[in-house]
């Protein structure tokens, strides 16, 4: 049995091009489904993948209405393939039910995993170029060492309250007290 999935972004879109092209291709029954591709959590998805048995065919017009990334696609279909499910895509013209097929499908998936790790690899020299140029990634601190150590002094001495400080050294009372609170944790003894 051939089981289709289609699937839109927006309530804006239209299935009809979907459907259309999935019952012509035979799909005996169609998951339809509204959901960004970026979610992870696709019901519908799911639903259909619980209803297909071993020697059916899963058929989605395009690739990208399983998801957005390509390692996404890849998991899915590997799923499928331990049930014992092929996988059909019309206008991309896979089907894993051929020897063919199932060999264009993995040579897209090495190429996924290759750009995954060249990925990787940039990032990783990236950090190590900057780091040697006294750079350190991550988000800059909202308040700089120097402001909070008056911050915190000011906050010791009980003389001031939050607000105040804040006022006075034209910070943001939620991160000064963020700030306090981490401090505490790491130098409990100074607040006894």
């Amino acid at each position: 049995m051939k089981i289709g999935y289609a699937r839109i972004s927006t309530t804006d879109q239209k299935m009809h091009l979907q459907i259309d092209a999935l019952e012509k291709a035979g799909c005996e029954r169609i998951f339809r489904e509204s959901a960004s591709g970026s979610k992870t959590e696709r019901i519908e998805l799911e639903n259909a993948f619980e209803k297909t048995t071993s020697g059916d065919i899963f058929v989605v017009w395009k690739l990208d209405r399983l998801g957005r990334s390509l390692r996404d696609v890849i998991d899915f279909v590997e799923r499928l393939s331990e049930k014992g499910v092929g996988f059909q895509s019309l206008t991309d013209g896979i089907d894993t039910s051929s020897p063919t097929g199932k060999f264009f499908f993995h040579i897209i998936g090495a190429f996924s995993e290759l750009e995954r790790d060249l990925i990787r690899e940039r990032t990783k020299a990236g950090l190590i170029a900057a780091k040697k140029r006294g750079r350190v990634g991550g988000r800059p601190r909202a308040i700089d060492p120097k402001t909070f150590k008056s911050a915190l002094s000011l906050y010791k001495s009980n003389d001031l309250s939050i607000r105040e400080i804040c006022e006075s050294l034209k910070i943001n009372p939620r991160t000064l007290s963020r700030y306090i609170a981490e401090y505490k944790t790491v130098h409990p003894r100074e607040f006894d």
